[in-house]
């Protein structure tokens, strides 16, 4: 007796892959237009490195010129004298004025440019909202020389208060003595590099600001949080990298403006422990004073400082991706 069964058969396998349709799944590029596009990107990527590695060899040449015949010594010398024979001519007057400048205009744009930005988003009536951001990118867009000069003519002459307020009261501290004179010192440069570099942190950190998922504040307020908890617990850990990324860009600037500090500080080779006594100097100011009336050895001296303040540069910014990437929770995507 013949017993049929009704079986059902699997369906034969899929196709695989060849070996060249794998290679070009696994280049990502499987059209003409997508060929080129990869290419143009690389292409770009390639080229940026070789400028930055061009322009490295450039100063560490020129310095070397410069470095060999210095009688000083480069990174503890507190003077700038490239015409004596033998030379001497040192960098850490301008390394302590740019570092310090750079961190008072930090520790003020910082804070007044994440609060604007949370006001902006998330505050502000539209209709007041539109107006202030208008202004803010119209800031960010003035050229430095204009800065420093309302810098000379409009914040120094009005500096006097504030620096007398501050040698009453935080005077004994010795970081806020002032002995008289103009206002022309490291914390009226803080200050207007502050001025300078708020607006390009507010901007960036406006924006990213307003890349939060809604859905994120919206569980928030289910869970019974006020605002400022929403703020606190949704906004500020998505935000977080690109905050300290608008603030790598504000620093970025605030080490290389040259303009704005030259105008308003009364530079000298020496190192004060107050902040509002005249003296001092940065990278950015001293080359832009010294080079047009430098001879040739001078200029290579000049050359050498770039170079300290091109490591500094690379350095922070290495600095800023390493903590963003030792804790994945900076990650606005990870959020």
């Amino acid at each position: 007796m013949d017993i049929t069964t009704n079986s059902t058969q699997a369906p034969p396998p899929a196709p695989q892959p060849g070996a060249k349709e794998q290679k070009r799944n696994a280049r990502g590029a499987t059209r003409p237009g997508d060929r080129i596009f990869l290419g143009l990107s690389r292409g770009s990527g390639i080229l940026l490195l070789a400028i930055m590695a061009a322009i490295a060899i450039f100063l560490a040449y020129r310095a070397s010129l410069a470095l060999s015949d210095n009688e000083g010594n480069f990174l503890t010398t507190f003077e700038w004298n490239t015409n004596l024979q033998p030379p001497v001519f040192g960098i850490a007057v301008l390394a302590f004025g740019t570092v310090v400048s750079s961190i008072i205009a930090m520790a003020i744009a910082v804070p007044i440019a994440v609060a604007i930005a949370l006001f902006l988003t998330h505050y502000a009536p539209r209709r007041l909202s539109g107006p202030i951001a208008y202004v803010i990118d119209l800031l960010a867009a003035v050229p430095s020389i204009v800065y420093g000069l309302w810098g000379a003519l409009i914040l120094v002459p009005h500096m006097d208060g504030l620096y007398g307020w501050l040698d009453d009261y935080l005077g004994w501290t010795g970081i806020f003595e002032w002995q008289g004179g103009a206002p022309r010192s490291m914390l009226t440069v803080g200050i207007l590099l502050a001025i300078m570099i708020l607006p390009i942190i507010t901007n960036v950190s406006r924006e990213v600001f307003r890349q939060v998922p809604q859905m994120h504040e919206e569980a928030a307020l289910a869970l019974g949080a006020t605002r400022w908890e929403v703020i606190r617990m949704a906004v500020l850990p998505f935000g977080r990298s690109g905050v300290i990324s608008a603030s790598m860009l504000g620093l970025g600037r605030a080490l290389g403006e040259t303009m704005a500090v030259a105008t308003v500080l009364s530079p000298s080779f020496t190192i004060d422990a107050s902040l509002l006594n005249p003296g001092g100097g940065t990278f950015a100011q001293n080359i832009a004073s010294k080079f047009n009336e430098a001879t040739p050895f001078g200029r290579d001296a000049l050359i050498a400082s770039g170079l300290v303040l091109f490591v500094i540069t690379l350095l922070v910014n290495g600095a800023a991706r390493a903590i963003i990437a030792r804790r994945k929770e900076y990650s606005g995507a990870n959020a």
